[in-house]
């Protein structure tokens, strides 16, 4: 696995370092070994939190120390070449682009020296990581956007963003799970709530996930947010094809 190092996070958390760049080379290690130590059992390990370039370990130390729990970390490292890692899975976005769901679609375009439908294909041709969560609940770190289409962010951010609104900042793309300020460009709207907190597992997405945005007609739009509400949305989920 490299050079791994354990990094005190308090009284209770340790930091499981993986490198010092943001990469899916080291994201995917830190994927592998946060499902390896889910597979383990180890007794007093309360959450695992994956980062960029870490995996945050919670842990009870009246269970077990920093010590025992750091000599766990390397038995999990050293058979980590036996363990049975799942291919990633991409699950599907769908998003109605432009108008009033994606009010600055316009302004990529013009910066770019594009076409509203080129940002569009371009924006919805890729398979985009999951680094991690954070920010607010459920809001996804992306990785992979095509250069062509990045964009700074507002010059004055906007004081409220709707829920699913998806937006550019730079060379990241995102999507905000509830109502929030924010000053990313925004180019469209999923009817798909990324953050239900009535739901079994109120954060829809996983880190070490793919997203794959999928442009939609309004009508569809409308047609899935009845579905989303009614709870009868059957969502496209599939694994990713190794690269």
């Amino acid at each position: 696995m490299g050079n791994v190092r354990y990094l005190v996070s308090g009284d209770c958390a340790v930091t499981v370092e993986f490198g010092n760049e943001i990469s899916p080379e080291i994201n995917r290690k830190i994927r592998a070994f946060k499902i390896a130590l889910e597979k383990e059992q180890i007794e007093g390990i309360v959450e695992t939190v994956p980062t960029y370039r870490s995996l945050l370990v919670v842990y009870k130390p009246e269970v077990i120390r920093f010590s025992a729990l750091t000599e766990k970390f390397e038995q999990v490292l050293s058979s980590m070449g036996s363990i049975q890692i799942p291919p990633p899975t991409v699950i599907e976005i769908p998003v109605l682009y432009g108008g009033e769901m994606g009010p600055d679609l316009a302004n990529v375009a013009e910066h770019n020296g594009l076409t509203e439908e080129e940002v569009v294909k371009i924006h919805s041709s890729e398979e985009y990581l999951i680094y991690m969560l954070g920010f607010i609940a459920g809001f996804p770190y992306l990785g992979g956007m095509d250069k062509r289409i990045a964009t700074p962010r507002l010059k004055s951010p906007r004081v409220k963003i709707e829920g699913g609104s998806v937006g550019i900042a730079g060379e990241q793309t995102g999507i905000y799970p509830v109502a929030s300020p924010g000053g990313w460009q925004l180019i469209g709207r999923t009817p798909l709530k990324l953050y239900d907190s009535e739901r079994e597992k109120p954060v829809l997405l996983e880190s070490g996930q793919y997203i794959k945005f999928r442009p939609v007609t309004e009508e569809e739009y409308k047609a899935i947010e009845k579905q989303v509400e009614n709870d009868t949305y059957q969502y496209v989920v599939y694994d990713k094809e190794a690269e």
